[in-house]
């Protein structure tokens, strides 16, 4: 997934009311960017973080520039929890998953659950149908390790709740982390920051509800799907 317009280099100033971030751009001056996150960025928003953006001209949007990565000690963090999706989504239809690259059909935003909608419904002849939620982490507190979530995500506990739903009817459902960040060697959900969360992975998982990690390849292009990443206990 490449990026629209090519990426600028920016200062943060500060990240306030979630979606909007105080930036210094190259020529000194300050504006005000879309940050399309609503976790808590914890370790990705102080003051003097490198922070590039992606400039539009588009005259129908407030704000000229959007947050798309966050660069630490040479390492590019993802901001954008939209892209995660869109990355998944174009290696879902690539057939380039190996653990659901038998399926033919990729429909996205699929009723199902109590008014919810999942991220992608995998189906194939002679298959059980797949339900694949998706989960962008980008949380890093142990060098090399990332951790979802980085808040409280009681919407991630319907999630898996609803994907064990699923399992048990029969059909096959997974949730797939992709980790935004470059730094990463493995993956483990945050159970100190949300219990009720990783309770609801557990109950899941002994469901039949498969979990699955991914790192996306971000560069100053874009962003790809890349290679697996182990799960570990926390």
């Amino acid at each position: 997934m490449d990026y629209a317009q090519p990426l600028i280099r920016a200062t943060l100033v500060k990240r306030y009311k979630r979606f909007l971030a105080d930036v210094t751009l190259p020529d000194g001056s300050t504006a005000t960017a879309h940050c399309a996150n609503p976790g808590a960025m914890t370790g990705l928003a102080e003051p003097g973080t490198v922070a590039w953006l992606e400039p539009n001209n588009d005259p129908k949007r407030k704000l000229r520039y959007s947050w798309k990565l966050a660069e630490i000690s040479g390492a590019y963090i993802g901001i954008d929890t939209a892209l995660p999706n869109k990355v998944v989504g174009a290696a879902l239809r690539a057939r380039a998953v190996p653990e659901l690259a038998g399926y033919t059909s990729v429909r996205a935003e699929v009723k199902y659950g109590i008014n919810s909608r999942v991220d992608f419904l995998l189906t194939a002849p002679g298959l059980p149908d797949c339900y694949v939620e998706v989960k962008s982490a980008n949380l890093s507190r142990v060098a090399g390790l990332v951790e979802f979530p980085d808040t409280v995500t009681t919407r991630g506990a319907r999630h898996m709740a609803e994907l064990a739903a699923m399992a048990a009817a029969g059909h096959r459902a997974v949730v797939l982390y992709l980790v935004q960040r470059s730094d990463s060697r493995e993956f483990a959900v945050a159970s100190d920051i949300d219990p009720t969360y990783a309770e609801a992975a557990r109950s899941a998982h002994k469901a039949g509800v498969a979990a699955l990690c991914y790192r996306a390849t971000l560069t100053l292009k874009g962003a790809s799907f890349g290679e697996a990443l182990p799960i570990v206990a926390r």
